[in-house]
């Protein structure tokens, strides 16, 4: 019989995706209620833009494409083509990303790509004549060309209208104005940046095909946009998830559920995703080898792709996976909103919550005790502007060596927006929360040591290839109590939150259709009143004094001492943690009482509770509910179980990090050698691939025992030194006595290791 969620497909539509939908069933009234209320709460947000506005981008686009098509027939002009190819030479604009899709809002950028023939080259007619066209037209404004990016851009505003343009050279004399480049061919002997120049018109393309109703499909990508951005998830370059990675999840509810309405496509969106066992990828359609040669995802092929965390696989030729940012810790914080995000739904639907609740922001600066700042400064604007998208591209790799050398048990959770002080000029900062992982033991007064961690991140930025006098990096622990009043709306700390939040608010017990749905007491959100404001600065103040020297590495296990020692190049500067104790959290489902202190639950788990247990237990909503089995939710879990049982799920069975820490392509030619301005040091040779792969004593399997251990523990509190001094040479400088240290928990982490074993 198979299961009563999958219903026989109708001969009138065809099926979208690698798998059988899960329902095909209609809307209920509650949905097409909640689907208006949904279109109304996004018109009042203000997503949709104007119809001024939406005339004003149509005009720039047809001024932006006339002025590629005389830019066409002068460059033939002064090659030397006949005046028969002059006449018939033609460039082409192309739109894609959320314009594309139809998601843009008000004062969005315009994604675009010229399409040129084959003796206009890249370098000399594009960044060359193209550009000084531009530059002599007085309705463009703010002409950056972006050459040496992983994908070469040109930004610019239009009448005001923000451009980002790029280039794709074909393999032909002629570019015909009815050009289809969604066909393979059109890659052809193109060159690898043309390749990732075409990629984003022929996946935004093919996504459009692949839902099977757009109009649906573009609310509901609406819809996850705002609450992406809302909840602080929203941002490749920070490890989360860019645009075209949210279109892709989207893309394939819809297909999951194709007569859906999007207040119904939201709900089902967290339900799968809360349930989805990563690294399953998500895919819009098959794979397919191709015929050019191009190298597609493949985890079976490439081991590379095997370390990928949350693969989301774009669905036209060459199929990549778009998300390959993603890290431990933006994954365990996705996953926790997606679990959030599918309890807020089944609330909305017993009328216990509404759309507001589940758009509320994320509250950042009161989720963590703990927070890395980093500041950066420039002499002006433009350097400011320059110097930001070099440090915002090398963030990332902070978090990875964080997590990477303090075995995973420190994660963090970067702000992907940067705080101007307005105090300051030419200055911002970014923030970073800090936490001990869940399940990991601690032991009283021992510490975390990632000053050799942030040195190597300084280091890393200080390379800089167009890095001038005035662009500085600083690097400091500052506790939530002392966060600077910039970072708060308003300028002002508030006295005590506005309003009670989701997290804080929900009782242990959820009556749904007469069952129970056990939700953990967690304060990760705002909680209300000046008491616990004063609990928590007195619990603060409670470390400050109980602060203990760490234990000596010469204690330690010679197989963890020799791995440390090997691994510490200098002990300049100083960052410390330590923990508390007094506080407990939540291990495997378990209810405990938590400090304000956010411990998302393990996501590698090799327990996979999707059948009506554990995570993914979701009850009979009984407004939908029917006699009809298509609308259970059990059934629906049972699809998913399926639909992950794909040729990939044996593959990708790698939790850890891959052994290197990747440098963002984008700026990949950007980085200086050893000479030049005196801040290369010692650290630039440092091959941390080197260390982890030729170490005889920590083998792969131990480091993902010490990394997912289980066991009870308490918190870890950073004591504010700032890190600051500079590395210049090899060997170790003396760490200053007036800074505590922030030393790893090796004792604990032993321990737990002979325990796992």
């Amino acid at each position: 019989m198979g299961s009563p969620v999958l219903s026989n497909r109708s001969n009138a539509q065809p099926r979208l995706g690698i798998t059988e939908p899960i329902s095909l069933g209609g809307p209920t009234d509650y949905d097409v209620i909640k689907t208006r209320e949904l279109e109304k709460y996004l018109q009042d947000a203000g997503l949709y833009e104007s119809q001024e506005e939406a005339v004003s981008r149509e005009e720039v686009l047809g001024r932006l494409d006339q002025v590629v098509k005389i830019w066409a027939k002068a460059i033939s002009r002064a090659k030397g083509l006949s005046e028969q190819l002059v006449q018939e030479a033609n460039a082409k604009i192309f739109t894609f990303g959320s314009y594309r899709l139809g998601v843009h809002g008000p004062g969005a950028d315009i994604d675009t790509l010229c399409v040129g023939p084959r003796h206009a080259s890249r370098e000399e007619d594009f960044f060359g004549e193209l550009h000084n066209m531009l530059s002599e037209m007085p309705e463009v404004t703010e002409l950056h060309p972006v050459p040496d990016a992983y994908v070469p851009v040109m930004r610019f505003k239009f009448n005001g209208v923000s451009i980002d343009l790029l280039y794709a050279k074909l393999s032909l004399w002629v570019v015909p104005e009815d050009l289809d480049i969604s066909q393979d061919s059109i890659l052809q002997n193109a060159d690898e940046q043309t390749v990732r120049s075409l990629n984003g018109c022929r996946v935004t393309d093919q996504i459009l095909r692949l839902v099977p109703n757009i109009q649906n499909f573009r609310t509901t990508l609406r819809c996850m946009r705002f609450w992406a951005k809302r909840r602080g998830v929203y941002s490749n370059v920070s490890g989360f998830l860019g645009g075209i990675n949210w279109a892709l999840l989207v893309a394939r509810i819809c297909q999951l559920f194709p007569n859906a309405l999007p207040s119904m496509l939201v709900s089902r969106f967290f339900r799968v995703y809360n349930q989805w066992r990563w690294p399953n990828p998500v895919m819009l359609c098959a794979i397919e080898e191709g015929s050019l040669g191009l190298q597609v995802w493949d985890p079976r092929k490439y081991p590379k792709d095997r370390y990928h965390l949350m693969p989301i696989i774009t669905p036209a030729y060459p199929c990549m996976n778009s998300s390959y940012n993603v890290s431990l810790s933006t994954l365990r914080i996705m996953s926790d909103e997606f679990r959030r995000g599918s309890e807020i739904c089944e609330a909305m639907e017993i009328n216990k919550a509404d759309w507001d609740t589940l758009f509320e922001p994320y509250p950042f600066f009161e989720a963590y005790k703990n927070y890395l700042q980093i500041d950066i400064s420039a002499e002006n604007a433009e350097d400011l502007r320059k110097w930001k998208g070099w440090v915002e591209s090398r963030l990332r790799q902070l978090t990875l060596k964080i997590e990477r050398h303090t075995y995973g048990m420190l994660q963090c959770h970067p702000h992907p927006a940067d705080f101007p002080d307005k105090s300051r000029p030419f200055h911002c900062s970014y923030f970073m929360g800090l936490q001990r992982k869940q399940g990991v033991p601690a032991n009283e007064g021992e510490q975390f040591d990632i000053r050799l961690t942030v040195d190597e991140f300084k280091h890393s930025v200080n390379v800089y290839n167009l890095w001038k006098p005035g662009m500085e990096i600083r690097v400091s622990h500052v506790k939530r109590r002392n966060l600077p009043t910039f970072v708060f709306p308003g300028g002002a700390r508030p006295s005590r939150p506005t309003k009670v939040m989701w997290d804080s608010k929900r009782t242990s017990e959820l009556k749904v259709s007469g069952q129970s749905l056990e939700i953990s007491h967690e304060s990760r959100a705002v909680g209300s009143g000046t008491d616990d404001e004063n609990k928590r600065k007195r619990a603060d103040d409670d470390l400050d004094d109980n602060l203990r020297s760490s234990k000596s590495p010469a204690s330690l296990p010679s197989s963890i001492r020799e791995f440390h020692d090997d691994r510490t190049i200098s002990t300049a500067s100083s960052c410390s943690i330590k923990h508390d104790d007094s506080e407990t959290n939540v291990i495997e489902g378990q209810k405990s009482e938590k400090s304000d202190l956010n411990f998302p639950e393990e996501i590698f788990s090799e327990k996979s509770e999707i059948n009506g247990s554990g995570r993914g237990n979701v009850q009979v909503n009984p407004i939908l509910a029917t006699s009809d089995m298509s609308n259970s939710k059990e059934a629906e879990n049972l699809a998913i179980e399926k639909i992950m049982s794909g040729p990939y799920n044996a593959h990708q069975t790698f939790p850890e990090e891959p052994d290197e820490l990747e440098d963002d392509l984008e700026y990949r030619n950007q980085v200086k050698g050893d000479g030049g301005d005196g801040k290369s040091s010692s650290l630039e040779t440092l091959n941390l691939k080197a260390v982890v792969a030729t170490d005889p004593v920590i083998s792969n399997e131990e480091m993902i025992h010490l990394t997912h251990l289980r066991s009870g523990g308490g918190l870890e509190e950073l004591e504010p030194a700032e890190v600051t001094a500079p590395l210049v040479s090899g060997t170790p400088a003396p760490v200053p006595q007036k800074k505590p240290l922030i030393r790893f928990n090796f004792t604990s982490l032993a321990k737990a290791a002979d325990k796992s074993t």
